[in-house]
């Protein structure tokens, strides 16, 4: 068999989203242990940037300008359009990126690779016509029970983790493959200034009930209801967090909240994505449904619950202090496909008292540690 020169420039491609980011983000460090001299760098869309600013294995971030080339489209400013691609393909090219994987496995992330120019371009379950940029596809393995599982499947095929793969890549031994997630020190100290004045200093629990698609939301009145509860039942406030277009359907729940009781802080879209992710670390347990803010919690390694319906769930998290509620049903999970008519019956059968008991359960595991 052939063998391949060990890669000195290594481009990961994930441009979104925030969750996926987060799950594959072991990669970095899988790959900095077999290559520590590599230059490491990552390819995102600007927003998700931040998720991998302060990661210490990784050199570089690349930003793949998405807007500005959705806007050049829309506006039909094709000469403009072909100016920038071609200018990006020419920054990239000069990079001179030997190994490209491809953790999206889209036709625009799998174009990106190709633009590379990159000799070996791996990609991760590829499909709408990727397939045919990539120089080896490598298929979405691994338990789908488990966090991040195909993140990892493809580390073991590549031989980070001890098992075979491409030619040349040295072998490593098995062991643990935790997600990385890396707040500024400013972010850290916006989060200490917070607490200090709310009188947080006993803890608080963070809520994030807002995603992309609503059926994979849970009910406003239920988080009211939880909010009010956690903070009489269990004596701790509750931070309710998301981004600006969450405004309405937090201040929707907030109102509802204050009717039944005391306890929730609404800053959904009143802070920054890594302040955010600071006031996750620091907190004493967070519960949401399956939402990148969510799934930072396991990433910082905070108690977390996790409520889940359309989507299939990663039933092990990977942790003893992170657990997933999740009924389903005959037609679950259903994904981008409801064939419910609304009413979201998965998601209907978690109630709020489950949700308390569980959450009482997780604060007497505390902090935890990674499972093996």
């Amino acid at each position: 068999m052939e063998t391949m020169p060990q890669p000195t420039r290594i481009l990961l491609i994930r441009l979104s989203a925030i969750g996926d980011i987060v799950f594959a983000s072991p990669l970095i460090a899988a790959l900095r242990r077999a290559y520590p001299q590599a230059h490491l760098a990552w390819l995102a869309q600007p927003e998700c940037e931040p998720l991998l600013r302060y990661h210490p294995d990784l050199d570089q971030v690349i930003l793949w300008p998405r807007g500005e080339w959705q806007a050049l489209w829309r506006e039909r400013r094709w000469r403009e359009l072909g100016g920038r691609v071609r200018a990006f393909r020419a920054e990239l090219r000069r990079q001179r990126f030997d190994l490209v994987l491809d953790l999206q496995g889209l036709l625009k992330s799998g174009l990106l690779a190709w633009l590379s120019g990159a000799r070996e371009r791996v990609g991760l379950g590829s499909r709408e016509g990727s397939q045919w940029l990539m120089t080896r596809v490598v298929p979405r393995g691994g338990d789908p029970r488990a966090i991040g599982s195909e993140y990892r499947f493809l580390a073991e095929r590549l031989g980070l983790l001890g098992l075979s793969g491409l030619p040349g890549l040295p072998g490593q031994p098995r062991e643990d493959f935790p997600m990385a997630l890396v707040s500024g020190e400013e972010d850290r100290a916006f989060a200490r200034d917070l607490i200090a004045r709310q009188g947080w200093g006993a803890g608080y629990v963070v809520i994030c009930p807002f995603t992309t698609r609503p059926q994979k939301h849970w009910f406003e009145e239920r988080w009211a209801d939880l909010a009010a509860r956690l903070h009489q039942e269990l004596g701790l406030p509750v931070l309710m967090l998301g981004g600006p277009a969450d405004r309405e359907a937090a201040a929707r729940i907030a109102q509802r909240t204050a009717t039944v009781g005391p306890g929730l802080t609404d800053l959904a879209g009143g802070t920054s994505l890594l302040q955010a992710a600071a006031l996750i670390e620091a907190s004493r347990l967070v519960i949401g449904v399956d939402t990148g803010l969510s799934h930072m919690g396991i990433a910082f390694g905070r108690p977390t619950l996790l409520l889940f319906g359309s989507t299939r769930p990663y039933l092990d998290t990977g942790r003893a202090n992170a657990r997933v509620l999740y009924h389903p049903l005959t037609c679950s999970p259903c994904k981008r496909r409801p064939t419910c008519g609304g009413s979201y019956d998965c998601m209907r059968r978690i109630g709020v008292d489950e949700v308390l008991s569980a959450a009482r359960d997780l604060l007497r595991v505390g902090p935890g540690v990674a499972t093996p």
